[in-house]
């Protein structure tokens, strides 16, 4: 276009009238089919000029993203896209393109557009024109069934996971059935035999003994199968694309007036450009606050007799750490303290349903901790010995797009 464009020019000295507007209309009929193909397109197409107002944009920009933008409005032509784009963090991100002129850069956002999560991938490029950047084209591509098949997918693993859980639950229920089974018939022949004799009932040990046993086993077989449904109850989620570290940010000031007045001191270390993990906030943040509530128990266990000792406001007896950064592809949150700390068998046992060595605990608590963290597709694991306090290490997969983003700022 632009070669037939330039010799049109150097030649048009030489056409004639009609020539000229035969020219014209095929260039206006080219560019009309080239306009309705763009407009036509399912990802949505944005041309930006140097100071990031919109040059032109098509339909499906105009739904995929929440644009506050009439094309008929010369008014908002004439100002720069991240000041009328409604949802924060989407305008953040295109104002710190626009801020440090950054060029081929893409990234994943989840956007509530009339009540309803979508998803979008948003690729930054270079507009060259004439061998000069004289802008940025966005394009915006709706992921939504992309990101939910990836959903889906996980939980279908999740569930055909199950079939193991089944036989280890029908392995545990097979030997106290056998039990009561064996007790059962004792008791009915020791029945039978004294009514065939003197009629009188059998001695307590072929009786209440062996109900007792009876009893012990029903019981058993109970929290086998309590255990079972707590391991396969759904979590209902609602993941979405967050930054993790602002959560954390929120939670660590909520709670440090309480935890300076328990004389804990709270210390902090979070990843710089922090990437938006596909998670559940209200869940994450239910995670982290059962995670620090216990780190807190455990500190006031081991200092209490030097906080009730100490009249120093100042002084701090417990530490809490909380360090946040990205390996392996992976989003790592470390909560570590300097409490009583963990034997082997408790350390082992945490993630146990209705396992607690509190008097008035439920043990339920870092089970759904855990069940959360695997419905984030991720990892919590525990560091602890006895009398050495205890670390817990929550690892979050990235998306696949920042996994290749940033790869090169990975923690060694």
């Amino acid at each position: 276009m632009n070669e037939f464009s330039n010799r049109f020019y150097e030649k048009l000295s030489k056409f004639s009238p009609t020539q000229i507007e035969r020219i014209f209309n095929q260039l206006k009929n080219q560019n009309e089919m080239l306009g309705s193909l763009v407009q036509s397109l399912s990802v949505g197409v944005i041309a930006l000029d140097k100071d990031f107002k919109i040059i032109e944009l098509n339909n499906s920009a105009l739904r995929l993203l929440p644009l506050n933008f009439n094309k008929k409005d010369k008014k908002k032509r004439l100002e720069k896209i991240y000041n009328i784009i409604s949802d924060d963090e989407l305008s953040e991100f295109f104002k710190d393109c626009y801020d440090t002129n950054k060029t081929n850069v893409r990234s994943e956002f989840s956007i509530l557009i009339n009540d309803n999560v979508r998803f979008v991938d948003i690729s930054f490029l270079p507009l060259v024109q004439k061998n000069k950047i004289n802008g940025s084209l966005v394009i915006v591509e709706d992921i939504t069934e992309r990101r939910n098949q990836a959903i889906l997918l996980h939980r279908m693993e999740a569930l055909a996971s199950l079939t193991n859980i089944a036989a280890n639950v029908a392995h545990e229920i097979k030997n106290p059935l056998g039990s009561i089974s064996i007790h059962i018939q004792l008791m009915q022949k020791a029945v039978k035999k004294h009514r065939d004799g003197d009629g009188l009932l059998p001695d307590p040990k072929y009786t209440e003994n062996y109900l007792e046993i009876v009893n012990q086993e029903i019981a058993r077989l109970n929290k086998i199968v309590v255990d079972f449904l707590m391991a396969v109850k759904p979590i209902s989620t609602e993941l979405v694309l967050v930054n993790p570290n602002k959560i954390l940010k929120n939670i660590v000031e909520f709670i440090t007036p309480e935890f300076t007045e328990k004389r804990i001191k709270i210390i902090t270390s979070f990843v710089d450009d922090c990437p938006r993990l596909l998670i559940d906030e209200k869940l994450f943040r239910d995670v982290v606050i059962n995670v620090i509530v216990n780190a807190a128990a455990a500190m006031q266990e081991r200092y209490k007799e030097n906080i009730d000792n100490n009249i120093f406001e100042e002084v701090f007896f417990g530490r809490l750490d909380i360090e946040t950064f990205i390996k392996d592809g992976n989003f790592i949150l470390k909560i570590s303290d300097n409490g009583v700390g963990m034997s082997d068998e408790v350390k082992s046992r945490i993630f146990e349903p209705y396992y607690t060595t509190k008097a008035n605990g439920t043990g339920l608590g870092m089970p759904m901790a855990y069940k959360i963290i695997k419905e984030f597709s991720g990892e919590i694991v525990v560091q602890s010995e006895l009398g050495e306090g205890a670390t817990f290490i929550i690892s979050i997969p990235l998306p696949q797009i920042k996994t290749k983003l940033l790869s090169h700022e990975e923690k060694k």
